[in-house]
């Protein structure tokens, strides 16, 4: 039977990669798999990811997304692990490659945000010159006045939904021309590939709209007018069933003390967006609150009442590449799996000496100082520890607020 397919895969430019993809037609049976299809080469030196004069990369299939195209015709898209012709290796473009193994109890929600623009570059809705009434009207808004190009979104939500995408709902947003979809996903990988996927097929339906997407994470930088982020709703299998403040907290703790590292991997440009205003924190302060949407990460009420649920990051920018995101989440997450070790080991820590080689502080008052989650650094030799309990002396330092 012939069958089309789309390889789809990310190229290498920076600070965020592109997708590239091209069609191949096989014959193929009914029911083909992933490993019917056949490695595939392109030119390299066309994507940032080979020079001149040795310029194959490999295209490696890794996921499936059987579908129709807009035109209706049955598609198979192809998402594709970009391999070193040299070593066999993963690519070093391939960020997917370091995430390691899948664990689909680990749950993510993306709230992929994007601006429509016109060829001409005027974003979709706004007059050709100067700007539209001032924002209030246009989130979640109806009828032509509050939203521009709803065909095209209701085409891109169809097309999702025809590949399998677990799309949970989309709206329009605060800018006029600017719109939302959310997709969640089990497991960092899938929820990265998912949303890979989600955008390719933003990308190509734009092409028959004959419109521009645009992923800045600040569209317009001057006046009253928001940004575009990619809110990222994120659990682990703890955080739904156990939980526990204390719990919490130590996940808090734990993004608070890597938050350079998370803005360093939540997109370009994210600086303009992240002012403080338009219901973001300042990119360069950490914070967390229940139900606060100007906070870094927002606790739902649900995961509050009990303390067990989910968190949401609202640092991503609208252009950030999710294998970033989760990565650095799941990293996050495990430090502060280490952090609650600390604690409960330190609950259990005679502490009749602990004044002694720790200053002023009763002995009560700095074990207290500790586990009420004041600011405090752990020594290299903590951070580098495994979830085991060191057995040796343990050395840190407090810097109560």
């Amino acid at each position: 039977m012939k069958t089309k397919l789309e390889y789809i895969w990310l190229d290498g430019y920076t600070p965020e990669p592109n997708l590239r993809s091209k069609i191949k037609i096989l014959d193929l049976p009914m029911d083909f798999d992933i490993e019917h299809l056949p490695l595939w080469s392109f030119d390299g030196s066309s994507t940032k990811q080979a020079e001149g004069n040795f310029s194959d990369c490999i295209l490696r299939p890794v996921r499936l997304y059987p579908s129709f195209d807009i035109t209706q015709y049955p598609t198979t898209y192809v998402l594709c692990e970009v391999m070193d012709p040299m070593t066999g290796n993963e690519h070093k473009s391939n960020l997917r490659a370091e995430i390691g193994l899948d664990d689909d109890s680990v749950w993510f929600g993306f709230e992929q945000e994007y601006v429509l623009k016109t060829k001409d570059g005027n974003i979709a809705g706004f007059p050709e010159k100067g700007f539209p009434s001032p924002q209030g009207e246009y989130y979640c808004g109806i009828g032509t006045k509050n939203v521009a190009q709803r065909e095209f979104v209701d085409m891109h939500l169809q097309l999702c939904l025809n590949a399998g995408l677990d799309i949970t709902g989309i709206n329009a947003e605060v800018l006029l021309g600017q719109w939302e979809y959310q997709l969640f996903s089990k497991g960092a990988i899938k929820a990265s590939d998912d949303l890979w996927m989600s955008r390719y097929l933003l990308y190509k339906t734009a092409e028959y709209y004959d419109l521009i997407i645009d992923l800045n994470p600040k569209p317009i930088r001057h006046g009253d007018w928001n940004g575009s982020g990619m809110h990222c709703n994120f659990s682990n299998e703890k955080m739904r069933t156990e939980g526990g403040e204390n719990y919490f907290k130590s996940i808090f703790n734990a993004f608070e003390s890597r938050h350079d590292t998370h803005i360093q991997n939540y997109g370009s440009g994210n600086e303009f967006r992240l002012t403080g205003k338009h219901e973001t924190q300042s990119i360069d302060k950490f914070s967390w609150g229940i139900a606060d949407r100007g906070a870094s990460i927002r606790v739902p009420l649900s995961t509050a009442t009990n303390w067990t649920g989910y968190l949401e990051d609202r640092r991503p920018g609208s252009n950030a590449d999710p294998y970033r995101i989760v990565k650095v989440i799941l990293d996050s997450l495990e430090f502060a799996e280490k952090l609650m070790n600390m604690k409960n080991y330190m609950s259990d820590v005679n502490t009749d000496n602990l004044s002694e080689k720790f200053g002023t502080l009763s002995n009560k008052e700095l074990l207290n100082e500790y586990q009420n989650d004041e600011e405090y650094e752990l020594t290299s030799e903590i951070m580098e520890s495994s979830a085991n309990i060191p057995t040796k002396e343990i050395q840190f330092n407090l810097n109560g607020k």
